[in-house]
């Protein structure tokens, strides 16, 4: 046993290696997918979800920051790892002892890199075609760091990429408009690199990558929609690979008058069941979730009174056994409470869900319907 609590979360990798597999049949065969595996893989485990894409086909992996991609080398990766966001330049010496790549926004970056002579650092040139957070704006911003790679035989300059900001609605006008941006800094390149890349999940899926040779597959690979407004259109259904289940640690019966939790906000009827769940906001089941329902052999409950650190209580319809599971994400006997319906819930997206259940909470991987790892940090 790697884990001593009733509350954990499941990893379908068989789901993770479906949405990259169909992914990829859906693109150019000549294309390259690039698996999104930042902030510890959107909650589901850096290093698993990293190998089953890699397995699927994924070519290389992309993350947010350096201690990103060194933790994957860390754990024996040897796939091509792009950061995606902003590193310190003083630290490029330490990506390219590892053979990571990192992303360049802006010339003044390279003047103040630091690199032993011996050593090739591998970079992408982000654009900023209108998302407005990192990235050369202009042609000549774009030449001068071209300019600067070229000169120097530390640097390989291996691609250049942007990200799209509306991909994922239905209207497209935004999306071109950033396309047809990117498409003029690419066109004005006298010669290309090998990675030439502006596909979140969204483009991926409904643009085929937006004509350009990688993708880069995020949310999608995950089994979730990049917004509920166009999952009606993706060319194939995607299959959710996380799931959030715990037990019953405590079952008792109420008064008329009772209360349930901290500030006495829930008064319970006569004869009414209240189960204890070991799980509550330090585990990322944040207080908001009050009155949110779960699953109990195949019926939906509510959650009473308010979430507490390590708790929440469910009203149930009669009494059941503690230990009982119970399932606050995914299906349970024919029923389901989706990612989606969370983020719903909370007024965000399905992106924050799985990233805000914390470390604390075990992450069992599955595949072929047996357990292959348990990751349990605490451990």
């Amino acid at each position: 046993m790697d884990y001593y609590r009733d509350t954990w979360a499941e990893v379908d990798l068989d789901a993770i290696k479906w949405n990259v597999r169909q992914t990829i049949a859906c693109l150019d065969a000549s294309m390259t997918l690039f698996a999104a595996v930042k902030a510890n893989a959107y909650g589901h485990g850096d290093v698993q979800v990293a190998n089953a894409a890699l397995e699927a086909g994924a070519e290389g992996l992309a993350v947010a920051f350096l201690d990103e991609a060194l933790s994957l080398r860390k754990a024996g990766i040897t796939a091509p790892i792009l950061v995606l966001g902003a590193s310190r330049p003083e630290n490029a010496g330490i990506a390219a002892e590892h053979n990571i790549s990192l992303t360049v926004h802006d010339n003044e970056w390279l003047k103040h890199v630091q690199i032993e002579r011996d050593q090739t650092l591998r970079i992408h040139i982000k654009c900023d075609t209108g998302m407005g957070r990192l990235g050369v704006k202009t042609a000549a911003e774009l030449q001068s760091v071209i300019d600067e790679l070229n000169g120097s035989p530390s640097y390989l300059f291996e691609g250049v990429f942007t990200h799209f900001a509306t991909a994922d609605e239905i209207d497209t006008s935004y999306f071109e408009q950033q396309l047809s941006a990117f498409q003029l800094l690419v066109s004005s390149m006298s010669e290309k690199p090998p990675y030439i890349h502006c596909a979140n999940s969204a483009a991926s899926l409904r643009f085929q990558g937006g004509g350009f040779n990688t993708v880069r597959l995020g949310i999608s690979m995950y089994g979730l929609t990049p917004s509920p407004e166009i999952q009606s259109i993706l060319p194939f259904e995607l299959k959710p690979s996380f799931s959030l289940r715990t037990k019953l640690v405590h079952v008792k019966r109420m008064n008329e008058g009772d209360k349930v939790s901290y500030g006495a906000a829930y008064r319970a009827s006569e004869g009414e069941w209240i189960g204890t769940l070991p799980i509550g906001y330090a585990d990322g089941w944040i207080r908001k979730l009050t009155g949110q329902e779960v699953l109990i052999d195949g019926k939906r409950v509510p959650i009473v009174g308010r979430i507490c650190m390590d708790q929440c209580m469910i009203r149930l319809p009669y009494e059941y056994s503690v230990g009982t599971e119970v399932t606050l994400i995914g299906s349970q006997e024919g029923q389901v409470i989706t990612m989606d319906e969370i983020a719903a819930k909370l007024e965000t997206i399905n992106y924050e869900i799985p990233c805000l259940i914390t470390a604390r909470v075990p992450r069992i991987y599955k595949e072929e319907g047996q357990v292959v790892h348990i990751s349990n940090p605490l451990l």
